[in-house]
């Protein structure tokens, strides 16, 4: 079977539209936020809150009236939701068998199974305070320091990260972003706490692969599956699987423009990617309010849109999430976030919030030469999106005296006086 031949818009469309960021947000509140993380496949958690934690502005952009808490309830009170991982994101809480085939595997990894069988008496000691006390988190136990390691200052934090990277604990709830553990079978439905079969639990993942990215690379399935399945794959055994899977139906081929790489997407998803070639918009996707013309998104810096590269290979944006770059070397700043306007990337700029007076400054804004920084149209949308992005920071006033041309910069400070009480500066 040839391949599926898509436009690059189609592509750039479709993987937004998969993640709920085009043609708007279509999902609302507690229930939206939910439906949110179902649809996106997993939502990477990140400690950092230069202005709000990585999962709560991906959570913003694609959820009205969305609010913190509301990830809060769904994982930790709900419990449809858990977080898990080196790679740490929140997954829904109906894949438990299939991440119990990868917790069992990962146990035997040598760094854990090593651990596990010199620290015996520690994780007998570990156990019996959290039958005896209840949950518990890094700063509730006493142990010996350690020398320094990335996952823990003491043994017995090393001991609660194992304990849960295996699969024996999960998280009770998080304190701020502390970690607050309890053993499994208190935390998991029981209907979700058992182990799914090795070969369906393959399937599964080598289809969540697929849908979490929208189009997936299909050279890159062999290194990730692994990542999963924790099970080193030959490529003549990838080629098989990979055969078996497109002659099943689970996936179609597709190819952008002239390109010759091959991606794979769910057979599933081929009406979505007709409906965008035709210029329609697929069922099930249209907004609840604006549209990303009307109204600018700010994707987080870890968007799956756009990190990992995939901003300058659907979008020719070049970025890179500069937190770890020394600040001589930095191109832009420390926290920057892609701007999307329509279905592309036009801009980046620097949030940071100021607690202490509630300012939200942008520290520094870049656009693409060809961003249409002088049409009205964008300095509307613009200034929306600002305004929504302030108002879930809860800011009292703005700083964009860094945003140009000048009069884009005036436009935006123009519709700020017009629509919202917050203070520009």
């Amino acid at each position: 079977m040839n391949p599926i031949v898509i436009s690059k818009q189609t592509a750039r469309r479709f993987v937004l539209g998969k993640q709920g960021l085009w043609p708007g947000r279509r999902w609302k509140g507690k229930k939206g936020t939910a439906q949110a993380i179902e649809a996106c496949e997993a939502v990477q958690l990140d400690p950092l809150n230069v202005t709000a934690r990585s999962q709560d502005i991906v959570l913003h952009s694609r959820v009205l009236d969305y609010k913190p808490k509301y990830l809060h309830e769904v994982l930790y009170k709900d419990r449809l939701f858990f977080d898990y991982g080196g790679w740490l994101a929140v997954y829904p809480m109906r894949e438990l068998p299939y991440w119990r085939v990868h917790m069992e595997r990962r146990s035997h990894a040598k760094s854990i199974d090593g651990f596990m069988v010199h620290h015996g008496e520690l994780l007998e000691q570990v156990r019996a305070e959290l039958r005896q006390r209840g949950p518990l988190g890094n700063r509730d136990m006493d142990g010996n320091a350690v020398a320094d390691h990335y996952r823990g200052r003491k043994d017995t934090s090393l001991a609660l990260y194992y304990m849960w990277i295996s699969g024996e604990l999960m998280m009770h709830h998080r304190d701020g972003f502390n970690r607050v553990y309890d053993f499994r079978e208190n935390i998991a439905p029981k209907e979700y706490d058992y182990v799914a079969g090795a070969e369906e639990a393959e399937n599964y993942f080598a289809r969540k692969m697929v849908a979490f990215m929208g189009m997936k690379r299909e050279g890159n399935m062999r290194g990730e599956l692994h990542n999963y399945m924790r099970e080193n794959y030959s490529i003549a055994e990838m080629k098989s699987l990979l055969e078996r899977w497109k002659e099943s139906g689970m996936f179609a081929q597709v190819r952008v423009g002239e390109g010759r790489e091959t991606y794979l997407v769910l057979t599933e998803d081929v009406p979505a990617l007709e409906s965008l070639e035709k210029g329609r918009v697929p069922k099930g996707w249209n907004p609840k309010d604006t549209t990303t013309l009307d109204e600018v998104t700010l994707l987080s810096s870890l968007d799956i849109v756009s990190a990992r590269g995939r901003a300058k290979k659907l979008f020719d944006f070049d970025y890179k999430w500069e937190v770890y770059v020394p600040a001589h070397k930095r191109r832009w700043g420390y926290y920057v976030l892609p701007i999307l306007y329509g279905d592309d990337l036009v801009a980046r700029l620097d949030p940071k919030l100021d607690r202490t007076t509630m300012t939200l400054e942008i520290k520094g804004f870049w656009h693409e030469d060809d961003a249409p920084v002088k049409d009205a149209a964008f300095a509307s949308a613009l200034a929306r999106g600002l305004i929504r992005f302030a108002e879930f920071l809860e800011a009292k006033r703005i700083a964009i005296s860094t945003i140009h041309p000048p009069r884009l910069r005036a436009a935006v400070k123009k519709i700020f006086a017009r629509e919202s009480e917050i203070i520009v500066r």
